[in-house]
Parts: structure tokens; C-alpha cells; sequence
């Protein structure tokens, strides 16, 4: 049984780090899957309803603006893919769309997982060079987002799940455009901060001059 893992966000200027965890049945039609850079926005939609829907299990879990200027992008992202393993284990069956938006619920950095029902043949693949602590057998692949049918599930649900939340904040903080740009440095993201100043979900650690 794989587990395959990615994030999504290790880039911008400002907001939240999101990874995924899916873990997909025999059957699932993987011709539907590419990674998710290379799909459009309504075709990502499409898949990630299929996913969650057809899916084993599947979570998603996030890192802050806050820790990733405390720890570094490298390992929030590694505790993201931590939150989402977690996410995967104690609630695997969640309701299509409710991605979590209260980002502090699941566990700390640096804490052991709780106990969980975990199959004994699971196993993980994580997109990239480095790998999160997991409490199964767990190796980095580059490029897996494009050669790994779980890796391109979870690399799907990182994305819009992302994008998603993006969106939310953009209703909160319209000046800084992020319906538009996601929060990625672009010139006009740049140009907006520059204008206005941090935004409170700025990730201060980034460098924002043009």
C-alpha cells in the first residue's frame, strides 16, 4: 500500500504551506492524473473531486506564514507533509471540499505521532530530496509528481487545497490581489506589498524588493 505525499507553496511571498497524503485503490482511473502544474485550474477541480471521492484515504495539513519564518521553508514543508500523514490516518473519510481552515488543529512540530491504526504494508513517497519523519518506511523521489500516480493525487489535492485558502484570503486582505497571483512573486505582488506593506499572512522571511 503506497502513500504518496507532496506540498505545495514552497515559493511565495505570503501565506500558508499546504501538503498532501492520498493513498489511491487499485482501481482508481490514474489516466485523469498529471501533476497538478500541468493541469488548468478547472481541470484540477474536476480530479480532486474524483480523488477524495474515490480515494483510500487522503489529508491534508498545512505549516503557517509564522513557522515557516521561524523554522524555514524546508521544514515547514516537512511538517506540513507530517500534518497531512496525520490528517490521512485519524480522518480519512472527510467530507468532500472541508478542507481545514483553522491551520493550528493538527499537531505540533517536533511531537511523536499518536497511536493509529496503521496497515503494515504502508509505505510513502514523498516528491523532492528530503522526507518527513513518518512512522512508516518513507523515501524521496525528484520528479515523483510526474511518474507517481499517488504522488499526482496528493500533488493535485496540495494545490487546490492551496488555492483555496488563498482565495479566502484575498476576501480578507482585497488590496494585496490574492485571488489573482496565489501569494507567488510576481511584480505585481511585489509591487502591491511595496505599496501597502507586509500583509498579516506575510511571510517576512522572503525577501519582497523588486
Amino acid at each position: 500500500m503506497l502513500c504518496g505525499i507532496d506540498e505545495a507553496g514552497r515559493g511565495p511571498l505570503a501565506g500558508p504551506v499546504c501538503a498532501a497524503a492520498v493513498v489511491l485503490p487499485a482501481d482508481f482511473p490514474v489516466d485523469m492524473l498529471d501533476d497538478s502544474k500541468k493541469l488548468r485550474p478547472k481541470q484540477r477541480e474536476e480530479v480532486r473531486c474524483v480523488i477524495i471521492e474515490k480515494a483510500l484515504a487522503w489529508g491534508v495539513g498545512w505549516a503557517t506564514h509564522i513557522e515557516i519564518d521561524s523554522i524555514n521553508i524546508l521544514q515547514a514543508s516537512l511538517l506540513a507533509m507530517r500534518r497531512a500523514f496525520e490528517y490521512l490516518l485519524s480522518s480519512p473519510k472527510t467530507e468532500a471540499g472541508q478542507w481545514p481552515v483553522r491551520l493550528e488543529r493538527e499537531i505540533s512540530f517536533g511531537l511523536p505521532f499518536p497511536q493509529a491504526d496503521i496497515p503494515p504494508s504502508l509505505e510513502a513517497v514523498v516528491d523532492g530530496k528530503h522526507t518527513p519523519e513518518l512512522p512508516v518506511p518513507c523515501r524521496a523521489l525528484v520528479k515523483a509528481d510526474a511518474t507517481v500516480h499517488e504522488v499526482m493525487a496528493a500533488s493535485i489535492l496540495a494545490k487546490t487545497a492551496r488555492d483555496q485558502i488563498m482565495e479566502h484570503y484575498s476576501g480578507l486582505y482585497p488590496q494585496y490581489g490574492y485571488e489573482g497571483h496565489k501569494g507567488y512573486p510576481t511584480a505585481e505582488h511585489r509591487k502591491l506589498v511595496l505599496k501597502f506593506g507586509p500583509s498579516p499572512i506575510q511571510r517576512k522571511s522572503f525577501r519582497v524588493q523588486l
